[in-house]
């Protein structure tokens, strides 16, 4: 039955890790929750309900988590995008003006155009595409990027106007919970306890109530209604020039964040060939695309893969079985937001922070003495914690592999696809 359902295989896989597996994930991400809300609290004056928003985040993170589950049988979890979320805010929205009715419409489409591109298999073109050396270099940039994250969630890594970024005070309050954090997870893994992540976010956790971090606020609630915000959508703009322009950005965003994803968290697992290749790469990116879809009528920006989900699979979660405990954990949610929303980001931090160390070791498979494949390697990896983002890592990344190449007389090395995409990704630079 297992097997059937979630790809789960018995005396391969286990029960009781792929399950911990699916918890340590969605406690990880599970930050969607509140943050998610919180970033369209800013559209609340236009009548975008803050809490139908919690609502539809859960909705969407179950409905796209169930499907990876049961029709692709991978351990990812999928939620609203970080990123994607602000861009539908704060860029379209009140950078370009257009009414929340309007961004969500262009979620709409993207979902929809995403389901053809992968149908027609142009998405898995694109994965097959991209050089063996650039996708070790994506499993490296994404855990650089990763552990950024969890540095800044937590306050170890503060904003700073002239330098950017530097060290937050680590000495009191949320930096120093999380170095305990790291500290308690670190040994954890060095004595090889079963589940070491998920029992440093709730040790943290509780560590962090005489502290003052961890607030308590009640055990259970009605999901708020997803009225006012559900299929609310501008079907008259539909055939403009600026929807064009918006479902283009989202498309670039989304695409490439699950593409880098995807590559990432799928070799550092092993769940992937000699080659490079991703097995069953189409049924995820189904997923992500119902799930964008799904989120779109919820009411919430596009939904994609999380890189969180790596945490999971350093657990030990290879089956669909590891995806559909997240989707349990995100329906249970909708009823103990309370209790999953008193988790403070210092107590998830850590397991971000050695994920990250965990995801960085494909770095070791590059061939640094081979400038020619190490430098667009570096480039990607560089750029996804400093330019805050995947996919514009991997963009960049596959530009100056092509470019490089190309004017060094390494032709042989290059196929068409990756000429006709380093083009594209040019273009998407210069117009989008």
């Amino acid at each position: 039955m297992l097997e059937k359902l979630f790809g789960f295989k018995q005396g391969v896989h286990n029960v009781r890790t792929e399950i911990v597996a699916g918890i340590t994930t969605f406690l990880t991400m599970a930050y969607i929750l509140a943050v998610n809300p919180s970033i369209f609290g800013n559209l609340a004056s236009t009548g975008m309900d803050t809490n139908a928003v919690f609502t539809a985040t859960a909705l969407a993170a179950m409905v796209g988590t169930l499907v990876m589950a049961i029709y692709a049988k991978k351990p990812f979890g999928l939620a609203p995008g970080m990123g994607l979320n602000a861009f539908f805010v704060f860029t379209v929205c009140f950078g370009m003006g257009y009414t929340w009715q309007f961004a969500l419409t262009a979620v709409l489409i993207e979902g929809l155009i995403f389901v053809v591109l992968t149908l027609t298999n142009i998405r898995d073109l694109i994965v097959n595409a991209i050089p063996v050396t650039l996708k070790n270099a994506i499993g490296a940039g994404i855990g650089l990027f990763i552990a950024f994250i969890g540095l800044q969630n937590a306050g170890i890594i503060a904003n700073d106007d002239s330098t950017l970024v530097v060290l937050g005070d680590i000495t009191s309050g949320a930096p120093l919970l999380a170095v305990i954090g790291i500290l308690i997870t670190s040994v954890l893994l060095i004595l090889k306890v079963q589940g070491a992540l998920l029992i440093g976010i709730l040790a943290t956790t509780i560590i962090g109530i005489p502290m003052g971090i961890t607030n308590y606020g009640g055990l259970v609630s009605t999901p708020p209604s997803l009225a006012p915000i559900f299929c609310k959508f501008e079907l008259s703009q539909i055939f403009t020039l600026d929807m064009l322009v918006v479902v283009l950005t989202f498309l670039f965003i989304d695409m490439f964040d699950t593409i880098g994803t995807v590559i990432g968290v799928s070799t550092k697992a092993n769940m992937v060939d000699e080659n490079g290749k991703v097995e069953g790469l189409n049924k995820m990116f189904m997923a992500d695309s119902i799930a964008t879809i799904a989120g779109a009528c919820f009411g919430t920006s596009t939904t994609t893969t999380y890189v969180e989900s790596s945490s999971g699979v350093m657990q030990g979660g290879r089956t669909g079985l590891t995806a559909f405990t997240i989707a349990v954990c995100f329906a249970i949610s909708l009823f103990f937001a309370p209790l999953f929303l008193a988790i403070p980001s210092a107590a998830t931090a850590p397991a971000l922070i050695i994920v990250g160390l965990f995801m960085i070791t494909p770095i070791m498979k590059i061939d640094f003495e081979d400038y020619s494949e190490s430098i667009p390697a570096f480039i990607t990896i560089i750029m996804m914690p400093l330019a805050y983002s995947i996919s514009d890592g991997i963009l960049l990344g596959m530009i100056s592999y092509v470019v490089i190449n190309l004017l060094c007389g390494k032709y042989k090395k290059l196929n068409p696809t990756m000429y006709v995409l380093a083009v594209l990704f040019i273009l998407k630079y210069i117009f989008i």
